[in-house]
């Protein structure tokens, strides 16, 4: 998988996900297997360039190339000055987004709402390309809805306008994340056009990330949701890939290392008070499945200090092995 200049390890791609795809779950992501990481969603708006989230998000030290910040905005000369000022602070890959069903983001008429809009499309990409001397990408859903899936008609007025490489969730807005994604579309676009494209969508599995590829024809594969809590699944995926057999899960003692890694990430990148916060959602995430977790999420939710939380991490851990448990996945969700 290439993007303009640049040549990705492999075709797994870590899907932009606000609130996520910080930059500790980004290079955890990576050290796991991932070819690439995008970054959680930069907003257009100017005003916001100086605001303390803004500026963590565009918080790369230390990340591995390439470093992928995904834009969103509707207005041609702010989302270009948006990416100018991201590749001024070490962006390699602009991505913009045409993808987020969000009513806060569409309700701007940005995010998937400008897939019904298909020669301000036009504009907006032209614009960023235009601006920037580095690959920009796009990411889009199928469509608006069932009844207007257009993927094919803005992939090709992406490929035109210089996009290199597109990004399709087998779904289109109005489906949100409901129902299960279709990768027909996705496949119908692959024949249309010559850029590399990026199949995403409930991959799962390393079985659905090779029948998504073969039966699309995608480039590449971008895994969102389901990483979470399973950064591993990156490693898994390319190894299939690669032979055709399963690596084994991973044991609880790697679980922990992962998890309390991650967590002391999430403390120096954010401060004690906020990383504290961010990392309940992920120690939810890693635990989900494994024996007494639902007690001992609602006990972690309320704790306060970060001594307290990682000696609560210790604590379920110690009681994992004490079970000799073992993780079993089942469809992508641990059970």
């Amino acid at each position: 998988m290439r993007i303009g200049p640049y040549q990705l390890k492999n075709n797994l791609i870590v899907a932009p996900m606000a609130g996520v795809t910080d930059r500790p779950f980004r290079m955890l992501c990576k050290r796991m297997g991932a070819g690439m990481a995008v970054s959680e969603m930069v907003a257009s708006n100017s005003l916001l360039y100086g605001s303390e989230k803004t500026l963590r998000r565009a918080n790369h030290e230390g990340e591995v190339d390439p470093i992928s910040v995904q834009i969103v905005g509707a207005d041609p000369k702010m989302l270009a000055l948006a990416a100018k000022h991201n590749v001024d602070h070490g962006a390699q890959i602009i991505d913009i987004n045409m993808g987020c069903p969000a009513k806060k983001i569409c309700n701007v008429m940005a995010g998937s709402a400008l897939l019904q809009n298909e020669p301000l499309v036009a504009q907006l990409l032209d614009a960023v390309v235009g601006s920037v001397s580095v690959p920009v990408t796009l990411k889009i859903r199928t469509g608006w809805d069932k009844q207007n899936r257009n993927a094919i008609r803005i992939a090709r007025i992406a490929e035109d306008a210089g996009i290199q490489a597109l990004a399709i969730h087998g779904r289109t807005r109005a489906c949100a994340y409901t129902g299960e994604a279709e990768y027909d579309t996705i496949a119908a676009v692959k024949a249309s056009v010559n850029i590399p494209i990026i199949a995403n969508g409930d991959i799962t599995t390393p079985e659905k990330a090779r029948h998504v590829l073969q039966y699309s024809g995608a480039d590449a594969v971008m895994i969102g949701r389901a990483a979470q809590g399973r950064p591993w699944l990156f490693r898994e995926i390319e190894h299939f890939l690669q032979t055709g057999e399963h690596l084994p899960p991973p044991e609880v003692s790697e679980i922990h290392r992962v998890l309390v890694a991650h967590v002391l990430d999430l403390y120096a990148f954010y401060g004690e008070y906020s990383g504290l916060r961010v990392a309940r959602k992920h120690i939810s995430w890693y635990t989900k499945g494994l024996a007494g977790s639902a007690n001992f999420r609602h006990h972690m939710n309320q704790l306060e200090s970060p001594a307290e939380q990682l000696a609560a991490v210790d604590a379920f851990f110690a009681e994992q092995a004490q079970r000799g448990t073992q993780l079993h996945y089942v469809e992508g969700l641990a059970a």
